[in-house]
């Protein structure tokens, strides 16, 4: 995430789904600075990942399309995938070129926290999903 999540309550969502998540699979946060080189390689991203950046104008799935999509991605041999959330200011291009998919949450506009929210929120609800838990009826 670029940027730090500022708002508490956001914050505190975003903590909580992070918890949710950890019981199903391995996940990490991590809030840059700014958006370069040298702070990306702090993070020893596995070169191999799948980026996904979250884009306005990016693929959007429903919220039973998503959990498929990642499954799919994991039976294809897909092992880490990195969510790329940027700040009000959004992405450098650079960046933007390296992402492997664009992911659009929604074609409303929404504040850049909020988005965050919102990301880890349908990430747990779709390992939900998978796991056939029933918190997403």
């Amino acid at each position: 995430m670029l940027g730090k999540t500022r708002r508490a309550e956001c914050r505190a969502l975003v903590e909580d789904y992070v918890a949710r998540i950890g019981h199903y699979s391995q996940i990490e946060v991590h809030e840059l600075r700014e958006p370069s080189e040298a702070a990306l390689r702090k993070l020893r991203l596995d070169s191999a990942a799948t980026w996904i950046l979250l884009d306005a104008a990016g693929k959007q799935f429903t919220s039973r399309e998503f959990p498929r999509w990642l499954r799919d991605l994991r039976d294809r041999g897909t092992r880490e995938l990195i969510f790329l959330c940027g700040d009000a200011e959004g992405f450098p291009d650079d960046l933007r070129r390296r992402a492997h998919v664009k992911l659009a949450l929604s074609t409303l506009t929404m504040p850049h926290e909020l988005a965050r929210v919102v990301l880890v929120e349908q990430l747990y609800r779709a390992f939900a999903i998978l796991s056939g838990h029933p918190y997403p009826r």
